[in-house]
């Protein structure tokens, strides 16, 4: 235990961005590609890993050079309309996927504990959840998403459970499949969208900031520029938080090829299901290490989803903000927080499907996915703003060839 402690204690924004990328909305995407396509998109986990990173490296490197969160930043250096689409979208794709993420934990929970009925389950994670937000310190806080962050690895122990052939595992991790059909394409794009997420980029550029003023930096202009060593350390946390996130995924996707679409189980919509599915084919320890997994990840995300749309509108309308406040100092940012958790969790009782619009967000959210990239890489490149920590030649192609892939397949969901 004491040398987890430590291990956890090196990692920061970047880690805990990474993943939360993997939050119970985003497990039930991965888990309906794997089902529905088996091993043909089992590549694009380690096709993605350098562009997210190249982006997600951008936005952290933002917060940590301006000592500022990135909405911020959008609204001193460019037009109004693009700062209102920016905090427009994070803010509507945010509150669906809290109420996915609630609805699936509060499932998952219910495989765990038969006898609770899913309302009282909901109410129960969604008080918990609040309670944990506003009145935990931010460094309590940091720590306790850290702890949660292990639940992920209940992915890599069900992988071990249900797979045979690892041979063919790999193989199909480094041979790229595509198809030309609607279906096809609408998985990739939603697969883009729920992986490089707009609300990551606001998350961690804030949570660069957060670890700044936890580190005495309470001034502006303390917080603006960095050094070296900064630098360093935030680039191989945000590369860590990348690779782990991604990891998960290509056990998520690979999970459901072997358990689901090798049987013929094509259509898993949900992650309790897909925990429940897994009984009569691996066993109930490895559905009761899924639902597990669905309930810590989802204890991480949805607060990242809740403050992520606060710091986004705070920063936009000028409020008070940070985690590191308190409640009465930041009335703004802790009722956003509060006011998209209940609507989220309302979302859950009015009949509307949370996964299905989940996968739709999921869809709007790669959609988008380029001109938020256009804006990060002109942000990134402008020297008023970055001084010597521009980008370099590395970021800017990769930054522009995930600018031209998500906007390729964008264009091919619109046309097939």
């Amino acid at each position: 235990m004491g040398l987890i402690k430590r291990i956890l204690s090196k990692f920061g924004p970047g880690f805990i961005t990474g993943a939360s990328d993997d939050d119970p909305s985003g497990i039930a995407t991965y888990t309906q590609t794997g089902a529905k396509f088996g091993l043909s998109l089992l590549w694009s986990s380690l096709f993605m890993l350098p562009m997210m990173s190249a982006i997600q490296e951008m936005v952290g490197r933002i917060g940590t050079v301006t000592g500022q969160g990135l909405t911020a930043v959008v609204r001193k250096r460019l037009p109004r309309w693009v700062l209102y689409m920016f905090v427009g979208l994070i803010v509507t794709a945010n509150t669906i996927n809290i109420g996915a993420d609630l609805g699936a934990m509060s499932d998952a929970m219910r495989l765990l504990v038969p006898g609770i009925p899913f309302a009282v389950m909901a109410i129960l994670f969604t008080v918990f959840i609040l309670l944990l937000e506003i009145f935990v310190t931010y460094k309590t806080y940091a720590r306790i998403l850290k702890w949660f962050a292990l639940a992920l690895f209940s992915y890599a122990l069900t992988l071990i459970i249900v797979t045979h052939n690892w041979g063919t595992l790999a193989a199909s991790l480094f041979i790229p499949h595509f198809e030309f059909n609607k279906d096809f394409i609408l998985m990739v794009v939603a697969l883009l969208g729920t992986t490089i997420s707009p609300y990551l980029f606001v998350w961690q550029s804030n949570e660069e900031v957060e670890e700044e003023i936890s580190q005495g930096k309470t001034t502006l202009a303390s917080r603006r520029g960095s050094s070296k060593e900064e630098m360093r350390e935030m680039r191989e946390d945000t590369f860590i938080g990348m690779a782990f996130s991604q990891t998960i995924m290509f056990c998520i996707v690979a999970t459901a090829a072997n358990a689901f679409f090798s049987h013929g189980l094509f259509d898993i919509q949900t992650s309790s299901q897909a925990a429940q599915a897994l009984v009569p084919l691996a066993g109930r320890f490895a559905s009761l290490v899924f639902a597990i997994g669905v309930i810590g990840v989802g204890l991480m995300a949805v607060p990242v989803l809740s403050a992520s749309a606060s710091y986004a509108l705070s920063e936009a309308f000028g409020w008070k903000e940070g985690l590191y406040k308190k409640f009465r100092d930041a009335h703004g940012f802790y009722g956003v927080i509060t006011i998209s958790t209940l609507i989220g969790l309302l979302i859950n009782f009015v009949g509307i499907n949370p996964i299905q619009a989940l996968i739709w967000a999921a869809v709007l959210n790669g959609v988008v996915t380029p001109p938020l990239i256009a804006v990060i890489l002109k942000l990134a490149n402008d020297k008023k703003i970055m001084g010597k920590w521009i980008n370099g030649w590395l970021s800017n192609t990769v930054g522009a060839f995930t600018l031209a892939v998500t906007a390729v397949c964008t264009i091919l969901f619109f046309i097939l």
